[in-house]
């Protein structure tokens, strides 16, 4: 029997306050910790992921390398670096760049309400990516990125989108 992952529930500056179901805190949109991981090769290419078919929002929408919720009691680099090795099958060097909350309502009733971590690594090979998580991948130009997320923005992810937008500097380091 599955045990339903818990969120760790917090306020505007990140202090904990408590723990909730996943599912719970997505259906009340009670803010969460959260984190987005991204991920470039040494030419500077961003490696995003197509999230799987069957996932409960946002599937089939090309994404960030990896993202998901912090466990209790883990650091939020532990987190990036745990997920990355569950969804994309490799490690790599992490660093946290910036944090931010948004709020985003989907279709299906359920929202993201998260305080989400922006972190930034390196790795140069292909992924061994998990099928239950992730349906594809690509290596891609950061201003290629932008320029279709502006032509297409329904093939992409809320969070990403806002991160794009509002975030872009946090991510658009060279090594």
């Amino acid at each position: 029997m599955d045990i339903e992952e818990m969120v760790i529930l917090v306020d505007e500056n990140d202090n904990k306050i408590g723990l909730m179901p996943k599912m719970e805190a997505h259906e009340k949109a009670l803010l969460h910790r959260a984190f987005s991981v991204f991920i470039f090769n040494d030419t500077n290419e961003l490696m995003l992921q197509q999230r799987a078919l069957h996932k409960y929002h946002s599937p089939g929408l090309w994404t960030n390398t990896c993202c998901s919720h912090q466990r209790d009691g883990e650091t939020n680099l532990e987190a990036g670096k745990r997920r990355l090795m569950e969804e994309m099958g490799f490690e790599a060097p992490l660093e946290e760049t910036t944090s931010f909350i948004y709020k985003a309502p989907f279709d299906n009733g359920l929202t993201e309400h998260e305080l989400d971590h922006i972190m930034v690594g390196y790795y140069n090979e292909k992924p061994k990516i998990n099928p239950d998580e992730v349906a594809d991948w690509k290596w891609m130009p950061l201003e290629d990125v932008k320029s279709d997320m502006q032509s297409h923005p329904e093939n992409y992810t809320a969070w990403f989108k806002i991160i794009f937008e509002k975030f872009y500097e946090h991510i658009n380091i060279t090594k």
